[in-house]
């Protein structure tokens, strides 16, 4: 009996996003478009390598990405290898109530050194231009 697979929807909003660090890791994964979360949380960067989502009960904001359709296979060969200590895999809601797969932020890591809450740059890309503004003319 031959097995079909049934693609898992992943949200990005780091590295793996087109053109990160990381996107090798969704190479072949079909790219499903632009989506933001619902507004239920906040956006951190960790030593400004890498953003973390963190669901909150109050204050929270939607945070822009990607969604992909991936297989089990991509997910826990290529991107879940790649993804740093701090951020784990969850369950989360997008704004128009769905959910997806998504790496978010760990509890452990909240107090960690480095860890800055960017919820209002809106996204990990306009976050980066605001270092580079800040670093100014290489």
């Amino acid at each position: 009996m031959q097995h079909h697979e049934i693609p898992l929807r992943m949200f990005v909003n780091g590295q793996a996003m087109s053109g990160g660090s990381l996107d090798f890791a969704l190479e072949g994964a079909r790219f499903l478009g632009a989506i933001t979360t619902a507004p239920r949380y906040r956006f951190y960067s960790i030593r400004d390598e890498f953003p973390g989502l963190l669901p909150v009960s109050s204050a929270g904001a939607q945070v822009p990405g990607e969604l992909y359709a991936l297989s089990h296979a991509q997910l826990r060969e290529d991107l879940l290898p790649n993804e740093p200590d701090e951020l784990e895999l969850t369950i989360i809601e997008l704004e128009d109530g769905s959910g997806a797969l998504s790496m978010r932020l760990r509890e452990s890591a909240i107090d960690g050194p480095g860890v800055v809450d960017i919820t209002r740059h809106g996204g990990w890309l306009n976050y980066l231009k605001t270092l580079a503004t800040k670093a100014g003319p290489g």
